[in-house]
């Protein structure tokens, strides 16, 4: 196969994912910007945090809340609690790499915040326990995960929502995470401060 088929064949997949996505997170999607506005309405904010990829992801996020997303407007509170390399190597150190965004958490989070949590497979350690930790602090839930939701979809409760992507590659997965983000930030936008003219 040459380099050209083999990058319409990888669009093609991205497409797809999407397409088969899109009706099945839609309410998701949705219930999670109401979620996440109503805490950003009493003031609360919104930590996020993953792993390599889904780091990326998490601060892609905050980014898109603190400075702007398509349009100008008031910053918006968010933390990405991936960012700050002597917390998360101190901890990782002291403690266990496990507890890089529990221990944040317990610090950071207050009733009424929201944690982002992003897992392509659900199952990785320390964002378990980062919900775990989200929920001793009263805090609800969003998790973006893939393939049949891991650890973490076990762990989440009423009042949390889970927006699985329905796929198994992690390339994959991690591309609809990223248009979710884009989303959100609408949503997030779009009841904050109104439909644009």
């Amino acid at each position: 196969m040459d380099m050209q088929s083999r990058i319409r064949q990888l669009f093609q997949a991205s497409i797809e994912t999407k397409q088969q996505s899109m009706n099945v997170l839609a309410p998701f999607i949705e219930q999670a910007g109401q979620v996440m506005v109503n805490a950003l309405l009493s003031e609360g904010k919104i930590l996020t945090c993953g792993n390599g990829g889904s780091a990326g992801d998490a601060q892609h996020f905050s980014s898109e809340l603190l400075n702007r997303f398509e349009r100008e407007r008031p910053s918006l509170p968010a933390i990405a609690l991936t960012t700050d390399s002597s917390t998360v190597t101190s901890i990782a150190n002291d403690y266990s790499y496990n507890e890089i965004f529990s221990k944040q958490i317990r610090a950071l989070g207050r009733p009424g915040d929201v944690l982002l949590a992003i897992s392509t497979s659900g199952n990785s350690a320390n964002v378990i326990q980062a919900i775990q930790a989200a929920h001793d602090r009263e805090m609800a839930v969003v998790a973006l995960t893939g393939r049949n939701g891991g650890g973490m979809a076990s762990l989440l409760l009423p009042e949390d929502v889970e927006i699985r992507v329905p796929a198994k590659s992690t390339a994959r997965i991690q591309e609809v995470h990223l248009l979710t983000i884009h989303c959100l930030c609408d949503l997030i936008d779009n009841q904050l401060f109104g439909g644009e003219e």
